[in-house]
This record gives C-alpha cells, structure tokens and sequence, in this order.
C-alpha cells in the first residue's frame, strides 16, 4: 500500500511539474514532498513524507499525509498515514486536523532478527490510532510553495512533536 501511494505521489508530481500555471485562486491540489524531525519520548529523529490536500474552497480543504521515521522507537521505525481537514484562515495560513493510525516497527529488521525474536529491533510491530493537530505557512517560491510546518500527534497517553518544512507543487 506505501509503496503505491509512494508510486502514485511521485507519478502525480513529475507530472504536475510540466503542466501549465494556474492563477493563485484557481489552484486546487497541493501535492508535497516533507523533510522534518519527529521527537518522541525526548529523541528527536529525521523525518520524511509525502502529503497531498485538495481545496474545496479558498477556506476548506482536506487530504492526506504519510511520514516515516525510520529511527524512532530504538531504531524500529514509526510510520504514520493520516487523513486531515484543513482550514485557510488566512491565504498563507493552514490549520489541521487530522486521524489516522501509527504503525510502530515500521523498519524491517535483518531476517535473522525476524527468526529469533518475531519482532523489530525488539519492539513488537503494532499499530495505535492517531490524531494530530497541525499549522503550516506557504511561502510562495515561483511555481512552488515553501511551507515551514510543526504538528502535535497524539497517541495513547504519549505526544509527539513534528517539525519541518514542505516543498510543495500547486496547480
């Protein structure tokens, strides 16, 4: 399923990158590209991810985002897919709202591992529900967006801080 969003997202992107512009006002999907940092637990790993929203107004849009951190958890990795509502309060101003699911033991641990404990990197692979909280601020950059973001995700009884940046692709 990653694998074709993965496919899908960047199939989608280089596609977009040769297709005409549109004025501000008529640009309905934003398709990006995340690199940040996740802290959990008071460590602090590099994050990437793809995102996706489609506007239905100048004030409402929703979409979806997928992130990895390959390292968090002692090097088990952490996945997360969610589905967010945005709100525009402002043209460069983005609120969010989002659920999904976390998957924690995301990064396969060698084959030998696999056989001895059943599990990766000594963290049973699981998934936990998701919810997220998120603000971001486009910074126009000719035919793209800069969007410097930080998001709170809310897991059980644990918070995790996401921060970074989105180079995104408007049309």
């Amino acid at each position: 399923m990653i694998k074709k969003l993965m496919i899908a997202s960047v199939a989608i992107a280089a596609t977009l990158a040769f297709s005409g512009n549109a004025q501000a006002s008529d640009k309905k999907h934003f398709p990006g590209l995340f690199l940040g940092a996740t802290t959990i637990d008071s460590e602090t790993d590099f994050s990437y991810g793809l995102e996706y929203e489609y506007k239905f107004s100048h004030k409402w849009g929703a979409g979806f985002t997928w992130e990895n951190t390959e390292d968090a958890h002692a090097g088990a990795g952490v996945e997360v897919m969610l589905a967010s509502v945005y709100f525009h309060p402002t043209e460069h101003l983005r609120l969010g709202l989002g659920f999904g699911q976390e998957e924690v033991g995301a990064v396969s641990a060698p084959a030998e591992h696999h056989i001895q404990s059943g599990d990766a990197h000594g963290h049973p692979s699981h998934e936990e529900d998701l919810y997220r909280i998120s603000a971001s601020y486009a910074i126009p950059l000719g035919n793209f967006e800069i969007e410097p973001t930080i998001a709170a995700d809310f897991v059980d009884d644990e918070t995790s801080t996401v921060v970074g940046v989105a180079i995104v692709y408007p049309f």
